[in-house]
């Protein structure tokens, strides 16, 4: 069964898109079949966190019915799946948010899981998004104003009938005015999947068009995405023991 996997946050600037790249290549590494899908139609950039910036047929061509679902399925060479949006401003042009959901239908059975790196903000691009999907993934910084905007899209998803899974509070820095583990999850009422710090190693690869699972697989923040991802997958959590402690640096 496929399960499509909507990656949301209700604001810009939360590390949303790097997560769903990062993710996707960490799930393929657990012998997943992924495809990751750039949802966001009008600033779309899914496709250069891979180093791949320009696609012949892209999610816009989907849309506006020029093209099928699976004839815009490209293949990484980590094995990891991408259906790319179109970059160009004519690509916006008669593109349809709506037609989203019914897109993703040509999905099913072909693959494990599609992460789809929806729009930020509560407007038509992210609902069709939240609509299509099975599953939110909820991304949150750990400040107010964020965590404000990931509860409104929560709410959102579930009028929508879109399973909330939990959340994944990203770029942490450890500082006494962030939220805690604690308060947001009180707030929004889930379960906390993840903590990823905020790295340097991310920002450095994403410069190096890179995955940081790629880059910097032992730095805190890959440990800290393979972790979300065995969760997603249902695998077991890894032992912790010495080395763990040692590599993350």
């Amino acid at each position: 069964m496929t399960r499509i996997i909507v990656c949301a946050s209700g604001k810009g600037g939360v590390g949303k898109t790097t997560l769903v790249a990062n993710l996707g290549l960490a799930l393929v590494e657990l012998k997943k079949d992924v495809i990751i899908v750039d949802a966001n139609l009008t600033t779309p950039n899914l496709g250069l966190h891979l180093g791949i910036p320009l696609y012949p047929t892209t999610l816009h061509d989907v849309v506006k019915g020029r093209a099928h679902i699976r004839d815009a399925i490209y293949e990484h060479e980590s094995g990891l799946k991408i259906i790319p949006a179109g970059i160009s401003i004519k690509d916006l042009k008669g593109a349809d948010p709506k037609e989203i959901p019914n897109a993703f239908l040509g999905l099913l059975g072909t693959t494990d899981i599609v992460l789809v790196d929806a729009s930020a903000g509560l407007g038509r691009e992210a609902l069709s998004a939240l609509e299509a999907g099975d599953e939110l993934l909820l991304i949150t910084t750990p400040d107010l104003s964020s965590v404000t905007d990931a509860l409104k899209t929560a709410k959102l998803a579930e009028q929508l009938g879109t399973r909330v899974t939990g959340v994944v509070i990203n770029r942490t820095e450890g500082k006494k005015h962030e939220m805690t583990r604690a308060d947001i999850s009180a707030m929004l009422g889930l379960p906390i999947l993840a903590e990823i710090p905020e790295d340097k190693h991310v920002q450095r690869a994403v410069a190096k068009r890179l995955p940081v699972v790629h880059h910097k697989p032992h730095a805190k923040s890959s440990r800290e995405i393979r972790r979300l991802a065995r969760r997603i997958a249902g695998h077991p959590e890894e032992r912790r023991g010495i080395f763990d402690f040692l590599l993350r640096k």
